[in-house]
């Protein structure tokens, strides 16, 4: 489609399409959260136990932060209590003071000081006041089984706790979509465009866009998909090279016969029921690590005839602010006003 040939409808709002962006149902929200979820699955407790390892690194840091500092007290006063058994059995617990009887351990004769022991243990403090006796093996068996149990516990919260510390999640929270998709003529050719910006001072190299348009699909059966994907390739100035994001970049999808959005036009916009999902793929240059940042944009967030405007760049000193503006394409150029700013 020629430019020239572009319809020339300018929505006053985003609300014009007939219904706010807030109040879209979407899969996937404009921060890249997934809204869907697997209510009354069978067996769901056992799916998350069995793999336990994802399970912890997905836990919210307050959960993890409980279980990090549970699994210590927990096997503290658990061997505590062993450690007073094992007292109790010998006969250890309220022992006179001029009696003759060697203790299991010494100087262990309450639960606090049982416990006092499996800390102490535990940690290889060894104040040397408690201690095993050579020839309680219970006590020593005991013992062994603690450091090794807690050895491989705290092994495995430890890991996980700095495994969530390592995942590049916060990283992705650096880069922004632009607001809208905005519908245009570029080299020629309509095309739907969408800004990428990187917050932060440090290189995003090897980046990559990938979209998804998510839409309900009837087949020849009649059974309806709401989840229907095709994927929809976007480029950059046609370019196929992975691009560096060191400056907001503009990535287009051209609207030809092979596009899945092919047929789209400012009035059917109105109507459509889709939504486009991206997915930026990138890793970081500090730390060689791959994050991926996603968002999503409904025919609300879709403007036909707009631009993104100006190209952002540093060095000139232009604002991440312009990465949220859209423009006016028929407006004359003295009276080009700046329009959805956040």
């Amino acid at each position: 489609m020629q430019a020239k040939a572009r319809p020339t409808y300018l929505p006053t709002a985003p609300e014009s399409h007939g219904m706010s962006v807030s109040a879209q149902r979407r899969v996937l929200s404009k921060d890249g959260h997934n809204n869907a979820r697997v209510d009354n699955l069978e067996g769901k407790m056992q799916l998350y136990l069995h793999d336990i390892w994802t399970t912890v690194l997905d836990m919210k840091w307050r959960y993890k932060l409980t279980l990090f500092i549970s699994t210590f007290f927990t096997t503290w006063f658990a061997f505590g209590i062993l450690y007073y058994l094992i007292g109790l059995k010998n006969g250890d617990i309220d022992i006179p003071p001029t009696s003759n009887h060697t203790p299991c351990i010494a100087n262990v004769a309450t639960l606090t000081s049982a416990y006092l022991f499996s800390l102490e243990s535990q940690t290889t403090i060894g104040y040397g006041f408690r201690h095993i006796n050579e020839e309680c093996s219970l006590a020593i068996l005991a013992l062994v089984v603690q450091l090794v149990m807690t050895g491989l516990a705290e092994i495995f919260v430890t890991g996980a706790f700095l495994a969530k510390l390592a995942r590049p999640k916060k990283r992705a929270e650096s880069v922004r979509f632009s607001r809208y998709a905005v519908v245009c003529a570029r080299q020629g050719k309509a095309c739907v465009m969408v800004r990428v910006a990187n917050m932060r001072n440090s290189l995003l190299v090897q980046c990559q866009i990938n979209g998804k348009l998510l839409s309900p699909y009837i087949t020849e059966e009649g059974e309806k998909n709401l989840l229907h994907q095709v994927p929809v390739n976007f480029r950059l100035d046609s370019s196929d090279e992975w691009p560096f994001l060191v400056v907001p970049l503009t990535f287009y999808h051209e609207l030809d016969e092979s596009s899945p959005l092919a047929g789209l036009t400012a009035e059917s916009l109105k109507t459509s029921d889709f939504e486009l999902v991206l997915s930026l793929s990138a890793s970081t240059e500090s730390t060689g690590t791959f994050c991926q940042c996603r968002t999503s944009y409904t025919p609300q967030e879709f403007l036909w005839d707009w631009d993104l405007g100006v190209e952002v760049r540093r060095r000139q000193g232009t604002g991440y602010s312009q990465l949220t503006k859209v423009y006016a394409i028929h407006a004359p150029d003295n009276k080009r006003s700046i329009i959805f700013e956040d």
